[in-house]
């Protein structure tokens, strides 16, 4: 399927590795011009070689924190008007509520709510004026199914969502859209250093895998290809009529209906 965004500038935060890096290999492939992030330089100068290689697109790496102004200035001034913007962000470790400070419930609603929320202020607008806009935000599986530890995470890209709800529907009129994909369990490096912690304290690697697939009715963890196929889709010029909306996408581990 032509998903109607060759030419377009896709912005993808995070996206050096895993679920974000999915995203820009599968808009590339698409036809977009491609603007990749990370902070580590190296990795992401490779991963832009990679990709422009699997799919001839043109992909420019901006090595920068998103956290601050100046990283986001010069990731928005890189990429020159935004068609397609993927919000993106690693979350804060796993912790005992209990034990969160202060300064710590900052950076995590820095990070996953007010970091994605800037990034849409400083695009959006040129979105509405050239009547196309798609803005996909990783948020997490947490949200419809909180996981003890993840809490800050939870509510920061909670917080992230209620907000974003409305803006979508401001904007609707112009052919800009705004959704949320929810990841489950994939195999990325998040995973594995989660799982790093459960060996740490003494279960065998094996074991900790068998229990975290036994938790996902498809039997397998979720592959980054996959996502970034999904977030294609919602970033294309068919996906117009959908917005506002959160697809999870964890192999039916939430056992809900809605």
């Amino acid at each position: 399927m032509d998903l109607g965004i060759k030419g377009r500038t896709a912005l993808i935060c995070a996206s050096s590795q895993g679920l974000g890096r999915g995203c820009a290999e599968a808009l590339a492939a698409a036809g977009a011009h491609i603007v990749i992030n990370g902070r580590d330089e190296a990795r992401l100068r490779t991963a832009a070689a990679e990709i422009a290689q699997a799919t001839g697109a043109e992909v420019v790496p901006v090595a920068a924190d998103l956290g601050s102004e100046q990283g986001r200035a010069a990731l928005l001034a890189a990429a020159g008007p935004v068609d397609i913007l993927v919000n993106n962000n690693g979350g804060p470790p796993p912790a005992d509520f209990r034990s969160l400070t202060h300064d710590q419930l900052i950076a995590g609603v820095e990070a996953n709510m007010l970091t994605p929320i800037a990034l849409v202020q400083a695009v959006i607008d040129g979105m509405v004026e050239r009547r196309f806009g798609r803005i996909v935000n990783i948020t997490s599986g947490s949200v419809k199914m909180p996981f003890a530890g993840l809490d800050l995470s939870s509510g920061a890209r909670l917080g992230l969502t209620g907000f974003l709800a409305g803006v979508a529907r401001q904007v609707a009129h112009a052919n800009v859209t705004i959704n949320n994909l929810l990841p489950g369990l994939f195999d990325t490096a998040r995973i594995k250093a989660l799982d790093d912690r459960q060996v740490a304290a003494g279960k065998t690697r094996e074991k900790v895998r068998q229990e975290r697939l036994e938790t996902i009715p498809a039997g397998r963890l979720g592959r980054p290809a996959e996502f970034g196929a999904a977030c294609a889709f919602l970033c294309s010029a068919h996906a117009g009529y959908i917005t506002g909306q959160n697809l999870l996408l964890d192999g039916g581990a939430f056992r809900g209906v809605m």
